[in-house]
C-alpha cells in the first residue's frame, strides 16, 4: 500500500516546480511535527538536505492563504528575508495549507547585533515600493476594527483610543508585517527570516514598528528596545513625539490582548507595563483598570 503523505491529498490551486518534485518523491518524505501556533498546526516535512514547512488552518482562524502565498513569492523575489513559497491549495478537510522551505528555529538569544539586523530587516520591509507590489492586491483594513477588535467594551481603553485617533494622522501606504517579534523570527546559521504574515497589509510603518518596540520593551527588556530603536531610525527617522503616539498605540492593543489571555505571562511584566504608561505623555494622565 502506497504511504500517503501530507501533501499527497492536497488540491495544490498555486505552486512552484519543486512541488512535483516533492510529490514525485513523496514515499522518501519524513514528517515531524513542529509546535503549533494560535492559529495553525505545522509540520515540517523533509527529503534528503532539505526542509519545508506546512501550516494548515484547521482551527477557527481562516487567512487569506493566497494572498500569503503571493505576498511571499515577491518579498522573497525582491531578497527580503522572508521563507521562499513552495504552494497553496486546499486539504480533503477543506482546510487551507501553504507549504513553504524551512529557514530555522526561533531565536533564544539575542545580543546588540541581532537587534542592529533585525531593526535592518523591518527598515527594509517598510522602504518598498507598493508600486511594486499592486499586482497582489495588498488589503487595506480599517485600523482600530482590525487591531483593537471589542475595544468598545472596555471603557478605558475606548476612552483612550478616541483621545489619540485626534492626535494621530494615520498613513496607511506602505507593507507591514503586523507582528514583528522575536517569536515570528528564525535563525538559522545566523541568518534571520520573517515568518507568519498572517497580518500583512498596507498600513502605517509606524505603528508596525512602535508594536516590535513594545513587545521587546515588555517582554526582553529596554535595553534592546533602545538597540532595535537606534538602529531602525538611522534607516527610516521618525521624530520622538510621532513615535511616542504610536508607542501608545501600540501599548493600548498589548493591554487589550493581556484581557483576553492572548499575551505571554513572565516576571516584571506588569512592572514594564506601568513603567510605560506612567512615562508615555499620551497615556500617564489616564486611568487603567489593569493587567495581569
Amino acid at each position: 500500500m502506497l504511504l500517503r503523505t501530507p501533501i499527497t491529498n492536497v488540491n495544490w490551486l498555486e505552486h512552484h516546480e519543486i512541488m512535483d518534485e516533492l510529490l514525485y518523491h513523496e514515499a522518501s518524505l519524513t514528517t515531524h511535527p513542529m509546535d503549533d501556533g494560535f492559529e495553525a498546526e505545522v509540520l515540517k516535512i523533509n527529503l534528503d538536505q532539505e526542509s519545508y514547512v506546512l501550516k494548515t488552518w484547521s482551527k477557527s482562524s481562516k487567512p487569506d492563504v493566497q494572498f500569503q502565498y503571493r505576498l511571499l513569492d515577491v518579498l522573497s523575489e525582491r531578497g527580503v528575508a522572508v521563507s521562499k513559497p513552495v504552494g497553496w491549495g486546499i486539504n480533503p478537510n477543506g482546510d487551507k495549507v501553504l507549504l513553504t522551505s524551512f529557514d530555522g528555529t526561533p531565536i533564544h538569544k539575542v545580543n546588540n547585533k541581532t537587534m542592529k539586523e533585525l531593526a535592518s530587516i523591518l527598515a527594509r520591509i517598510h522602504q518598498i515600493d507598493i508600486a511594486e507590489l499592486e499586482h497582489i492586491q495588498l488589503p487595506k483594513y480599517d485600523f482600530i476594527d482590525y487591531f483593537f477588535p471589542e475595544a468598545s467594551e472596555h471603557a478605558d481603553l475606548n476612552h483612550a483610543l478616541i483621545s489619540l485617533v485626534e492626535q494621530t494622522p494615520m498613513r496607511q501606504d506602505r507593507i507591514i508585517h503586523g507582528d514583528f517579534h522575536l517569536g515570528n523570527i528564525v535563525e538559522e546559521q545566523q541568518r534571520f527570516t520573517v515568518i507568519d504574515w498572517t497580518n500583512g497589509q498596507l498600513g502605517d510603518p509606524r505603528y508596525d514598528f512602535a508594536w516590535s518596540l513594545i513587545l521587546l520593551k515588555v517582554h526582553i527588556s529596554e535595553r534592546y528596545a533602545d538597540m532595535l530603536r537606534s538602529a531602525y531610525l538611522l534607516e527610516n527617522f521618525m521624530e520622538q513625539e510621532e513615535l511616542e503616539v504610536f508607542e501608545a498605540w501600540a501599548c493600548l492593543r498589548w493591554i487589550l490582548l493581556n484581557r483576553r489571555g492572548s499575551t505571554p505571562k513572565g516576571p516584571n511584566v506588569s512592572k514594564r507595563v506601568k513603567s510605560i504608561l506612567g512615562s508615555n505623555r499620551f497615556l500617564k494622565d489616564l486611568d487603567f483598570q489593569g493587567f495581569k
